[in-house]
Order: C-alpha cells, then structure tokens, then sequence
C-alpha cells in the first residue's frame, strides 16, 4: 500500500520540475564553493528563468525545505534534493559510440558532482578497441551485452550514427538498460518502460536560429 503511495506520488510530479530540481542542485553547490552558508529562493532563480513562486511550488511537491525570509540551508537542501534524485549512490553509465561526441562526454568532469560514473564504453572501431581513453577502456560493442549485465549497469548514453541508433538501443534493452540519453538524430521505438531522452543538437539550433531572426 505505502510503495503504491509512493508511486503515485511520483506520477503527480511534473517531468519539467525534475528536470529543474539538478539544475537548483547545480548552483547549489557552485554557491557552496563559493563559501556561502544560506540561500534565498530569489538567488537561486536569477540564475534561470523561472520565479522564486515557481522554485517553492516545484519544492512543495516533496515537503518544506526552507523558512521564510530565511532561505535555505544550502548543505540541508543539497542533502533533501540529492535524496529526491536518488544520487545518493553512484549511477553507473554505459556510453556506445566514442567518436568526436563519446570522447568528449568521456572527458566531461561535470558527471562527478552528481555522482554520475561513465564506467564502460563502446566502439566498432578497430582502432579505437581496446584503448584507454580518460581512465575508460574501450571494448568492442559485441561485448555489450555481456559486460552491462555483469556491472548491473541501467543507463546508457547512445552516441551513433542515426542508422545503427535503432540496434543499439534495441540491444540494450536486451541488457536490462532502463533509460537512454540518445544523441542520435533519430526516435528510437522501444518498449514503453524505457525510459528515452533525446538531445538533438542540430534541431535545437535550428530552434535558435528561427528565434534570432526574429528578434
């Protein structure tokens, strides 16, 4: 009764507040390297275009957090906002494709403050196969589906040409993967508890490049 409490609870949560909550937590912790103990709401929200009313009602879904004309606590808010995220532990990511992309992503050290761990990766190319690059051995991509089960790995990052994207993450549904980040321009038909993010680059400034033009 109380796990189905749970998931529905979840359910009322709008997609667009969890995605909100990481980026509170990012500055969150800039603000704490920059040596400050307390936070208002309105300080957090001048760094995004949202209100301060928005940023409470996006933290009201999960319980008072702060106390008025006080703020927040950053270290207490820090803790509450990683527990709702569930980073408490480390999530371990399984990237296929390490071109010009992959490799940078590799790289990327922002994945650390949210304990977020590229642990494994990819490729078809012989060159590539068998190399370190950032600490990360490349293995061959027909080692996928023994590796990702053995590392009990959930999240992968698909970084492939559109025309093998479909393969890939069919394959990777096969390794009990739960949610892709796909950067391949292309929409990927998978069962419906999959969880898909696409990032299309490309389409995103194309977006931009309209709006410019019409400011």
């Amino acid at each position: 009764m109380e796990q189905n409490a749970k998931q529905d609870i979840k359910k009322k949560i709008p997609f667009e507040t969890i995605k909100r909550l990481s980026l509170y937590l990012r500055i969150l912790k800039h603000q704490k390297q920059a040596g400050k103990e307390n936070i208002l709401s309105s300080e957090i929200t001048k760094y995004l275009n949202i209100t301060p009313e928005q940023f409470r009602k996006d933290l009201s879904y999960f319980g008072s957090m702060g106390k008025k004309g006080v703020g927040y606590n950053i270290d207490l808010l820090s803790s509450n906002l990683e527990n709702i995220l569930g980073i408490y532990d480390e999530s371990k990511i399984a990237i296929i494709g390490i071109g010009k992309l992959g490799s940078a992503l590799l790289a990327y050290p922002g994945f650390f403050d949210f304990r977020l761990k590229i642990c494994c990766a990819f490729d078809t190319d012989l060159g590539k196969i068998g190399k370190t690059w950032e600490g990360i051995k490349i293995e061959d991509i027909s080692k996928m589906t023994a590796i990702i089960p053995e590392q009990n790995i959930k999240i992968a990052i698909i970084t492939v040409p559109a025309e093998f994207a479909q393969e890939i993450a069919e394959k990777l549904v096969s390794c009990d993967i739960k949610g892709i980040l796909n950067f391949a321009p292309v929409d990927l038909n998978l069962p419906k508890e999959i969880l898909v993010r696409n990032v299309d680059m490309a389409s995103e400034l194309m977006t931009l490049a309209y709006m410019v033009q019409k400011i």
